[in-house]
């Protein structure tokens, strides 16, 4: 038996009877108003899945609960009920969409991106070229094919939309749409507004563009698939009349056309701006136009747009950040004629503002933003063709800065008035090229750039709905920073006679997490972390590898090991010591107590050359740790001794467990689990005590991920009881012309620590000096050892560059 992959190959049919076929097929206007608007087989190409997006076009909500999805091949003879049928589930308010995910094969950086979150999945594999897609108001399959198997009555009624598309469909509303292709979708016309009975003049290919339940609604002015207005039925009014002087427009909901000038073009849509404006620095001139594929105007054409005014909320309807900056567009676009050329001069802007609210002025217009800017968050570049900028030089975490309370907070504020988002101007995810990257492959935090022009818009600043927004900027003209924070090939000099180290090595795992393998504790899948398969893992490992050479400290203290004994940590030091030669590094044998309840643990590296271990490795298996903490004592060669005290405190993210008493986020940029964190580091000194008493040697050290920032209560738990914060003490400079602060991490636009070094009072005065080597940081996660997504300009990028770890080195007499 040959099989033809149904993405590729089309059946061969007699044209003649499949065009009789569909020209005698009914049609279905949809009085529910529900329809397919847009279809996708393309698996495997642009998108990761195939997929099927409805719509409702009409005026009420409708419930689609037992309806379902089903599909058949163009040519197909058999039943409906013998392919792929797809359960449908909830219900579709006015202008909603609504993805149904079917078949999906493994993305790969070449060819695929993964959809939005869909509504609902199935597992068919439709054709990317020619079938037959039937919504039915039941869930089981029909037993017809609507060809050589004709519907019953009974079964029409069942039956809310069909498409046929592809030359050879034997089944479809009057004629069959257009063939699309494995990189195009067919799309309803009008936004999904027009339903006339025939699928050749209803659809139209375009790039593939999936909305969900989340997308922004766009109801048609009509009801029941109703097609919008004409052109010539909806009032004129200007750009700047449609923005009005508030925060949303005083024409929201209503269809209207417009004129303006094409100032950029984005995948989904583009900004249009009256080229003269009514000179009111309080109502914009420009305004975005969401068509939702990709537009055929042209920069610089002069255009005329009918459309419905709507305020798009960019995050989750109860995200009250984002909507109160709401944005407003034109939707369900019904007409855009070009009307000739124009030219726009972008208006020179000096950033930043009074605050942040003092930019929706000039939402979707072409400005010139003087900065310099200075690149803060680069973690969204590969993902989203997103980075996070800044003025006044790096935007340092509040609580790193200053302890919790109003003047955090009003920092805060600050940071998010200096700050606006670089955005590509399309909503593909993963990027081919991941724009911005220099020669070098990389553009870091801290890099800056002198202007940017290009257009105003806003948007979510992280992958999460529920999360901040921001305002960003699209640019239109090409952009070059300055590479104004180089790399470095080696930590500083330190000084002293022993170097000791902290890093975290984030998820090393030495078991694959394909799938397939079990970790414990739990011995399920769900506990396999880090790289997928043998080609990543030594990725992950060269670069951490690069990492620890680059350190070169006598002592390394590590987070995020396996929980497997000493097989991860034994996995670096073996590889380790083939880099630099045998037995330059040994691994600190783990307390017999073990490394706690947690898929992964902390451990110790150290060089036997230079230091000696004193009794064994102690372990703190205290119910409130998450990682057990762990305690070393270490002999120099000329006698003295220290306790090194690795410890790994909870995250601050809310959502990997329920907070419990105190660990409620309390909105004072401590995030989730304070208390947690706080009653761990109370343990953690009760353990310094233990270990020191053991020993017989006060001089300790406390390093490690506390996921507390300097100025945060666990760390100050600790300050306030004898133990000194010698990051601060080295690094922090709040007194300069521009104030720096020691750093180990970059989230959300912001420079902080979360990896601390806290000597012991009788440890502090021998200290020499401290650094932190920012090898990782300031990179983006693009240039990481994972291979999803990665793209054909970062293969190769430095093994000893990439968010890979987080080190802190310090150093001792």
């Amino acid at each position: 038996m040959i099989r033809a992959n149904p993405h590729r190959i089309s059946a061969i049919a007699r044209g003649a009877t499949a065009l009789l076929a569909a020209i005698a097929a009914p049609s279905f206007a949809s009085t529910s108003g529900v329809v397919i608007s847009q279809v996708y087989g393309g698996n495997g190409n642009t998108f990761a899945s195939d997929y099927v997006e409805l719509f409702n076009a009409g005026a009420n909500a409708v419930s689609i609960s037992g309806w379902s999805i089903q599909y058949g091949s163009a040519t197909g003879t058999g039943t409906f009920s013998g392919n792929g049928v797809t359960a449908l589930n909830g219900m579709l308010q006015p202008g909603q969409h609504w993805l149904v995910q079917l078949a999906t094969t493994t993305p790969t950086p070449a060819n695929s991106a993964v959809l939005p979150t869909a509504d609902a999945t199935g597992s068919t594999n439709i054709s990317a070229s020619a079938g037959k897609i039937v919504l039915a108001n039941v869930p089981t399959g029909l037993a017809c094919n609507g060809s050589s198997v004709a519907c019953s009555a009974a079964q029409l009624a069942q039956i809310v939309d069909l498409v046929g598309y592809g030359p050879t469909a034997n089944y479809a509303e009057g004629s069959p749409a257009p063939a699309p292709s494995g990189t195009t979708a067919l799309f309803r016309a009008a936004n999904g507004c027009t339903d006339t009975n025939n699928n050749a003049t209803d659809f139209a290919a375009g790039a593939p563009n999936p909305r969900n339940s989340s997308s922004p609604l766009a109801p048609c002015s009509g009801s029941g698939g109703t097609p919008p207005p004409p052109p010539s039925a909806a009032p004129t009014a200007a750009i700047y009349q449609i923005q009005g002087s508030g925060a949303t427009s005083p024409y929201v909901g209503q269809v209207v056309t417009t004129a303006g000038v094409v100032t950029k073009v984005n995948n989904n849509g583009f900004f249009m701006q009256d080229p003269n404006g009514d000179g009111n620095p309080a109502t914009s001139d420009g305004i975005f136009a969401f068509t939702g594929s990709q537009p055929t105007v042209s920069a610089g054409q002069a255009v005329q747009v009918t459309g419905t005014v709507q305020e798009f909320n960019v995050g989750a309807a109860t995200n009250a950040d984002t909507a109160a900056h709401t944005v407003t567009e034109l939707g369900s676009i019904s007409n855009v004629a070009v009307t000739g050329t124009g030219h726009v001069a972008p208006l020179v802007l000096q950033f930043p503002f009074a605050t942040q609210d003092a930019m929706e002025p000039y939402e979707g217009m072409l400005v010139t933003l003087v900065g310099p800017f200075t690149a803060q968050q680069n973690y969204f570049l590969g993902r989203f063709g997103e980075m996070t900028l800044g003025t006044g030089g790096r935007l340092w975490q509040p609580t790193n800065v200053l302890r919790p309370g109003a003047q955090a907070l009003a920092m805060n504020t600050d940071n998010i008035r200096r700050s606006i988002v670089l955005d590509d101007g399309s909503t593909v995810q993963n990027p081919n090229p991941t724009p911005y990257l220099a020669a070098d492959n990389t553009v870091r935090a801290g890099d800056t750039v002198a202007s940017i022009t290009g257009v105003i818009d806003y948007g979510l600043t992280t992958s999460a709905n529920t999360d901040p927004g921001a305002y960003k900027i699209h640019p239109t003209q090409p952009l070059s920073f300055t590479r104004a924070n180089p790399r470095t090939t080696a930590a500083d000099d330190v000084g002293g006679n022993l170097r000791i180290g902290s890093a975290n090595i984030e998820n090393f795992f030495t078991t694959l997490d394909n799938g397939t393998n079990l970790c414990p504790p739990t011995n399920t899948a769900d506990d396999c972390r880090g790289a997928n398969d043998a080609n990543e893992f030594n990725r992950q490992r060269t670069k951490i590898v690069e990492e620890l050479v680059g350190m070169n400290a006598d002592a390394v203290a590590l987070m995020e090991l396996q929980n497997n004994g000493s097989t991860a940590a034994g996995s670096l030091v073996a590889a380790l010591n083939v880099r630099l030669g045998a037995n330059v590094y040994a691994v600190v044998p783990f307390a017999a107590t073990g490394g706690g309840t947690d898929a992964i643990q902390v451990g110790m590296i150290y060089k036997p050359a230079r230091l000696s271990l004193v009794g064994a490795a102690l372990s703190d298996t205290a119910a409130i740790n998450n990682r057990a903490p762990m305690g070393q004592t270490f002999a120099a060669l000329n006698g003295e001794r220290f306790n090194l005290i690795a410890n790994h405190l909870k995250s601050k993210d809310c959502g990997d467990s329920t907070p419990g008493a105190g660990d409620a986020d309390q909105g004072d940029l401590q995030g989730c689990f304070n208390g947690t964190r706080v009653r761990q580091a109370d343990e953690l000194r009760t353990f310094a005590a233990r270990v020191q008493s053991n020993s017989g040697v006060s001089d300790t050290l406390l390093v490690g991920d506390f996921n507390a920032y300097a100025k945060e209560d666990p760390v100050a738990d600790l300050t306030s009881n004898g133990f000194v914060d010698m990051v601060g003490q080295y690094l922090d400079k709040p007194g300069a012309a521009t104030p720096s602060y020691g750093y180990s991490y970059v989230f959300n636009g912001t420079s902080g620590r979360l990896d601390q070094a806290l000597a012991s009072n009788t440890l502090s005065a021998k200290v020499s000096g401290v650094t932190e080597w920012h090898s990782n940081a300031d990179e983006p996660l693009v240039i990481d050892y994972n291979e999803e997504f990665k793209q054909p300009a970062c293969p190769t990028c430095g093994p000893d560059y990439s968010p890979t770890s987080r080190p802190t080195t310090i150093a001792s007499t």
